[in-house]
């Protein structure tokens, strides 16, 4: 599809948003708008054999996730989102590296409810923030998720967060079997792939 192949040669070597110059921005949020306009699946949120699996991310606008990239002695690495439909869950996962054998990530999990055919109500339910080798996590978000959904407590900073302050929604715009497109409640795009 012409459409996608435009977006994601706009988005090659922009490392998720962080090398985007103004002008790329603009080039790459037309792509994302002419790929929307031919979104091939109308009701995203319906469609959980897509939707469900796990994703990398591939370019976004959204601060905080790329301000992670300017903690003192580390760069953001991977993030990944993984969608498990049948339990309305996901999880965000974020790798952090930059001093030898120090390598961290950051992991929230939330629950969605559908809102429309289109939308989702994001509730942040946890926060896990700590060493890569102390939370064993080998790069593998199914694996890591897998831990997380059998209520493994982490050696790290893994703490509740009260759904009710920690929240947003989320527009899923685009989706087919390989590349999602949302758009956040802070005004925020991402764009992910399968994994």
């Amino acid at each position: 599809m012409i459409g996608k192949t435009t977006l994601l040669e706009a988005i090659a070597g922009k490392n998720r948003g962080l090398l985007a110059t103004e002008q790329d921005k603009q080039a790459i949020l037309m792509a994302i708008a002419q790929l929307e306009e031919r979104n091939p699946t109308p009701h995203p949120v319906e469609a959980g054999e897509f939707l469900d699996g796990d994703w990398r991310l591939l370019y976004t606008t959204s601060k905080g996730l790329l301000n992670i990239d300017q903690l003192p002695l580390f760069k953001l690495g991977q993030i990944y989102q993984s969608i498990r439909v049948a339990t309305t869950s996901v999880y965000n996962i974020a790798e952090v590296y930059g001093i030898p054998f120090l390598e961290g990530m950051v992991a929230v999990a939330a629950r969605f409810e559908a809102l429309s055919e289109r939308r989702v109500q994001v509730k942040f339910e946890r926060s896990i923030l700590g060493l890569q080798r102390l939370v064993g996590y080998n790069k593998s978000p199914r694996d890591f998720v897998g831990q997380i959904e059998a209520g493994k407590k982490f050696a790290a900073v893994d703490f509740r967060l009260d759904n009710r302050e920690q929240q947003g929604w989320l527009d899923i715009t685009y989706l087919d079997r390989d590349l999602r497109i949302g758009r956040g409640n802070e005004g925020s795009v991402y764009v992910l792939s399968k994994v």
